[in-house]
């Protein structure tokens, strides 16, 4: 399709990194400070020039095809604070990455506009949210990985990548983690973990490499959308131990590509399994590479986008053009009576 230029706010690096692969002009805007969605770049992510920083009070003067929403801060805030009212008319997509919340099924969603095309990440977060009349779609994630990087598995620990996990301990799965920590050899990943004795915020590449050491991924998120941290250790050849809660299940089967149970006991069992055995978790691993290959490739992942943004502009298109029709008849009868003096 044609390059679009469009503005999105940096929400999640991950995301933002496989967004990136979309060869459009993007434009991310920033204030002093780098608060909560207006980090720009940041030093993290090696991000490809046609991805713009551009500071938040310079917005309403870009000539932009296409707004991408994030948050619900995006959409209800963001957008009347550096948008002109030109550009909210402009086709939008809301990228909906989280699972509902406070309730599992009757949440209903932010966004309620047959404009705006509302993507999910998962089925499970499709079904679960209330979309009221606002058509959706689902893109599930992909990961951008160097491809040389391979699973070694000869470190005998697991890993646990979560960011921030005392800020939501019950869905993070804080508790898991200690529980499981104090029987087996774990590490922690991920912003702030540094003061549960962890590893720290690592940049992507960095985690990416040393995560391939480890003999395992743990995940012990209790409900989320399906941690990029499994699609990412997946991809590197890492099996994975995880929680058989929300999307997982359609995607890690016991023996297969690691073990998945709402048992930690279990879990924790089939982790010494591992420890015990690398040549057991290199079979898993390889089975996860080759399943991550084929449900969250990157071309799979930018054909999928670039057919939402065609939609989401056809959208606003077919909105357009009906309007025009429905005033139609009206601007017809003032025209004949202009024309005839009555």
């Amino acid at each position: 399709m044609r390059h679009l230029k469009i503005l999105t706010w940096h929400v999640h690096g991950s995301y933002l990194k496989a967004l990136a692969q979309l060869e459009h002009e993007w434009y991310l805007p920033t204030r002093p400070g780098r608060p909560e969605g207006y980090g720009g770049r940041t030093a993290t992510f090696d991000l490809p020039a046609y991805m713009h920083e551009i500071p938040a009070e310079e917005v309403r003067n870009l000539d932009l095809d296409l707004i991408l929403y994030q948050s619900e801060r995006n959409y209800r805030v963001d957008q009347f604070d550096i948008l002109s009212p030109e550009q909210r008319r402009l086709p939008r997509i809301y990228l909906e990455h989280n699972t509902p919340r406070p309730h599992a099924t009757d949440t209903r969603h932010p966004v309620d506009d047959p404009i705006c095309l509302l993507v999910h990440v998962t089925s499970y977060n499709r079904l679960m949210w209330d979309n009221a009349r606002t058509p959706t779609c689902v893109i599930e994630h992909s990961v951008v990985i160097d491809p040389a990087l391979k699973y070694r598995g000869d470190l005998e620990r697991g890993l646990v990548v979560v960011n921030c996990m005392q800020r939501r301990p019950r869905i993070a799965g804080l508790d898991l983690f200690l529980h499981a920590r104090a029987q087996v050899p774990l590490d922690l990943a991920g912003m702030e973990s540094a003061a549960l004795g962890g590893l720290g915020d690592l940049a992507y590449q960095q985690l990416h490499a040393r995560m391939a050491g480890y003999r395992f991924l743990f995940s012990p998120i209790r409900y989320t959308s399906l941690p990029l941290a499994v699609i990412e250790a997946m991809t590197i050849g890492m099996p994975v131990i995880a929680l058989a809660t929300t999307e997982v299940p359609t995607v890690i089967e016991n023996g297969k590509q690691g073990y998945i149970s709402c048992d930690s006991d279990e879990l924790i069992a089939h982790m010494r399994r591992l420890l015990a055995d690398p040549g057991e978790a290199r079979r898993l691993g390889e089975q996860a590479r080759a399943t991550a290959s084929a449900r969250f490739g990157l071309q799979r992942f930018i054909g999928a986008w670039n057919t939402a943004f065609s939609r989401a502009i056809s959208l606003q298109r077919e909105s357009h053009n009906s309007s025009v029709n429905r005033h139609e008849p009206l601007l017809s009868l003032l025209s004949h009576e202009r024309k005839t003096g009555i």
